[in-house]
């Protein structure tokens, strides 16, 4: 349950900067309808200076829910604001926040990923979030890491105080800033979380490639229910495939080229719609190479794909293609989207200096990160 929106499966689409828009969303509606599409991530300081862009990024479908919408600020008075703001004018059905953020120029000023260090902070974003969403009936819910190094792990602790504050759910990318996409997600911080707070429900995410993933992580950890990345990159129908492996259906063999293929033009087409054809050409270039991921087109085609500039280009590419082709061996589990790691942790100055992380306990300051406009949900 999401408020009072019955969900066909415990599946929540993550934020991510720059995909997961209206097009992208609808795209994946169609494949399972009745699951958390959650939208780009917004900042709560231009939505509560009426900032024309990051309102206009705040925008669902007329037949869309529900209506999820990840925020991300370190000011607890500026957080609650925008809630109220989104919550009074009726243009959210959920809010969740965003504390996983793994950028530099925000870790570094103390906010993003680096919040959950100053834990009464924290306590006051979540309660400011929840005080404002609660009379409008909105769930607030939480994302978040395993904290910044291996050495300073926070997901505990964060989770309990999200639940004490009244988050109706949290999520936990099971990996640290540090690690960023590296390496393997590390389920067992899940069921460490799941067991540490049994009042709400606990989702995992990280490595979710394929709908059995899913399942697997949803067994091994005692999860409640899943958060869906990279995994969807190229993959929209990948949604469909995790409502039947969850509800004891067999799953879907791997698409042919051709079934990709109808899925891409159709995705391109609403981006044109949403944006321009021009603009969502360009835009466009990254997803289809997410789209051709693990197929034998070659480099030829995959080069015409990285430079296309119109609808009908796409379109001869295509015709160009053998709709008969099966993905190789292995392919649905290429990486796709962000891989790099691990990254060095910027903090600010003497964070960790001795005694250092003991005063951050009761750091309640404010950090300057007002600049930020677009970055990862983490």
């Amino acid at each position: 349950m999401i408020g009072d929106h019955e969900l066909s499966a415990p599946v929540v689409l993550a934020p991510m900067a720059g995909v997961t828009n209206a097009p992208f969303r609808e795209m994946c509606r169609q494949f399972a309808p009745g699951l958390v599409y959650v939208n780009e991530m917004a900042m709560a300081t231009p939505i509560v200076h009426k900032n024309a862009k990051t309102d206009r990024m705040i925008s669902f479908g007329p037949d869309e829910q529900p209506r999820s919408q990840q925020l991300y600020g370190s000011d607890p008075e500026i957080m609650g604001r925008a809630v109220h703001i989104l919550c009074e004018a009726g243009r959210v059905d959920h809010i969740d926040i965003n504390f996983g953020c793994p950028a530099a120029k925000v870790t570094r000023q103390g906010g993003g990923a680096a919040v959950p260090a100053r834990p009464e902070l924290l306590r006051s974003i979540v309660r400011a979030a929840v005080k404002n969403a609660e009379p409008y009936g909105i769930p607030v819910t939480t994302k978040f890491r395993m904290g910044l190094f291996d050495d300073w792990l926070m997901h505990v602790r964060t989770g309990q105080i999200c639940a004490e504050e009244g988050a109706a759910s949290i999520a936990l990318h099971a990996r640290t800033v540090q690690q960023h996409y590296s390496g393997e997600a590390r389920w067992e911080a899940i069921a460490e979380l799941k067991q540490a707070v049994g009042s709400i429900p606990v989702l995992g995410n990280g490595d979710i490639w394929e709908a059995h993933d899913a399942v697997r992580m949803m067994d091994e950890t005692g999860c409640d229910g899943v958060v869906i990345g990279r995994g969807c990159l190229g993959r929209p129908w990948l949604f469909g495939d995790l409502v039947d492996a969850m509800s004891g259906r067999p799953v879907r063999p791997s698409r042919t080229l051709g079934e990709v293929c109808v899925v891409m033009a159709e995705h391109a087409k609403l981006l044109a719609a949403h944006m321009g054809e021009e603009h969502a050409m360009r835009d466009f270039r990254k997803h289809a190479n997410w789209y051709m991921s693990g197929y034998p087109v070659g480099p030829e085609v995959r080069r015409r794909f990285s430079t296309n500039g119109s609808l009908a280009e796409l379109d001869d590419i295509i015709a160009s293609l053998d709709p008969t082709a099966e993905i190789v061996e292995g392919g649905e589990r290429i990486k796709r989207g962000h891989t790099n790691g691990p990254i060095k942790v910027s903090v600010p100055a003497g964070w960790l200096d001795a005694g250092a992380r003991e005063s951050l306990d009761t750091d309640v300051t404010v950090p300057d990160d007002g600049d930020v406009m677009a970055l990862s949900g983490g």
